[in-house]
């Protein structure tokens, strides 16, 4: 995309436009890697196999851990690059990219290579017992110990990309690996395949994570001299105005991603104590639950890029309508979903596994979770916003508010009052506070940074 196409898509174009621009590619491309997250499960749930499926759902935690090295070089990285865009800062912006990216890859490698050394207590505190610490442990060879670095420099490299309004792009890269994944799956997993079961899953989402990486090589290369994205090791440099900008969006970012892990754990560990049906039950509901979800996060950081870039510019009339817009547009659609996943439960649980046990939790699971699917894009969208205007306090604060002040203490108090079903209303409740306080932030920033529109670039205070 050349400049002036970057500056019309950001400064002029109708916002219903630029935000389908910028958000459908992402919330597409979020859809197919949830059904790639959902094919392990459902191809490995063909196997009829609870240990299996279990281990599938143990390592979830360890994956989504990623997100918190995916967030902060990501989320912080293209933040950073899409408010210099708006100063028109160039300089700046391939210089962060630089940054962002050498520090995703060196940060994988090292994220595998510790959780492979400390293989035994890491199973151990996901939750893995006898019956399933093997099976688990085949499943994280392939997508942990040697598959973290490519899977944390696909998603950091499709940030990159999208700070600069290419979108689509961005989404090719992650849905080619995607893809390929739940082509290779059955492949893999299946008896009339490799039969390796759970293992083959692992491999190939490892797979599939270096084809996507592979892509966004091909894509800079044939792209060099019309991008900002750069990953020169010549611009990668430690200076302290990129470091502290980049870190101060993600790592707060990071500390939410870190603190979902820790819920996910807690949750992990207080079902495994109703057994293997109990934990694939709640596997394959979160797996369902994600669709929404991912589309809701899709949706907010798919508009990352035009709510940073319109805030630096200073045109913040248009920063806020686009907010409002987004609002109007997620709300009732997810309000819809809601709807159908309350009253056909029993009938999406099914399609994974053909077991009375697991289909009577996993139904009950599902009707829990589906009521905070509202409150939850509120809260997501909250989050982008101060994300994409460097606000990484504010993010922070809602991080430390939804797991440490919220979900978690409902996990212990509910899960005691009614055993094992009530884990499932714990997000609820914390989404549903945690949406009025998104509400009212939303209100402050617009009357904070409203008082500021006059055409000059300026960065958060």
């Amino acid at each position: 995309m050349q400049e002036n196409e970057k500056i019309q898509l950001f400064e002029n174009a109708p916002i219903p436009g630029a935000v389908a621009k910028l958000a459908v590619p992402m919330i597409f491309s979020s859809l197919v890697m949830v059904l790639y997250n959902m094919a392990d499960t459902y191809f490995v749930g063909m196997m009829n196999d609870p240990v299996e499926n279990a281990a599938v759902s143990l390592a979830a935690p360890v994956l989504l851990a990623f997100n918190a090295v995916n967030n902060l070089f990501g989320v912080g990285t293209s933040s950073m690059m899409s408010r210099a865009l708006g100063r028109k800062d160039y300089k700046t912006v391939s210089e962060s990219s630089a940054f962002g990216f050498y520090c995703s890859l060196i940060s994988g490698v090292l994220f595998g290579l510790l959780c492979g050394l400390l293989n035994s207590p890491l199973l151990t505190l996901i939750g893995a017992d006898e019956t399933t610490r093997a099976a688990t442990q085949g499943y994280m060879f392939w997508t942990v110990y040697l598959g973290a670095a490519p899977a944390i420099l696909n998603v950091v490299m499709a940030y990159l990309v999208r700070s600069e309004g290419a979108a689509m792009h961005a989404s090719i890269g992650t849905m080619s690996g995607c893809i390929l994944n739940i082509i290779l799956d059955p492949v893999f997993i299946l008896p009339w395949g490799l039969n390796m079961g759970a293992a083959g899953a692992g491999l190939a989402t490892f797979l599939s994570n270096c084809v996507a990486c592979l892509y966004f090589f091909v894509l800079l290369y044939v792209k060099r001299g019309n991008t900002f994205v750069c990953i020169d090791p010549r611009k990668f440099r430690l200076k302290k105005r990129i470091i502290i900008e980049v870190c101060g969006v993600g790592i707060p970012a990071s500390i939410q991603n870190l603190l979902n892990v820790t819920g996910m754990t807690i949750l992990n560990n207080f079902t495994s104590v109703y057994g293997a049906d109990a934990v694939a039950a709640m596997g394959i509901t979160y797996k369902i639950y994600m669709v929404p979800m991912q589309v809701a996060l899709g949706f907010s950081q798919g508009i990352m890029p035009l709510i940073s870039y319109t805030f630096a510019a200073g045109k913040i009339r248009r920063m806020k309508d686009t907010i409002l817009f987004a609002l109007k547009l997620i709300v009732p659609v997810l309000a819809v979903v809601t709807i159908g996943y309350y009253v056909g439960a029993d009938t999406l649980i099914s399609l994974f596994m053909k077991n009375e046990t697991i289909i009577a939790y996993g139904s009950a699971f599902l009707r829990g979770f589906c009521l905070g699917i509202v409150f939850l894009s509120v809260d997501f969208l909250a989050v982008g916003v101060f994300q994409a205007l460097g606000l990484g306090r504010y993010a922070l604060v809602f991080a430390i508010m939804r797991k440490v002040v919220l979900e978690i203490p409902a996990l212990i108090i509910l899960n005691r009052l009614f055993p094992l079903y009530g884990l499932a209303y714990a997000q609820f409740a914390a989404e549903l506070i945690l949406s009025i306080c998104a509400v009212v932030m939303l209100r402050h920033i617009f009357k904070k940074y409203g008082k500021k529109e006059n055409g000059n670039t300026y960065v958060a205070d």
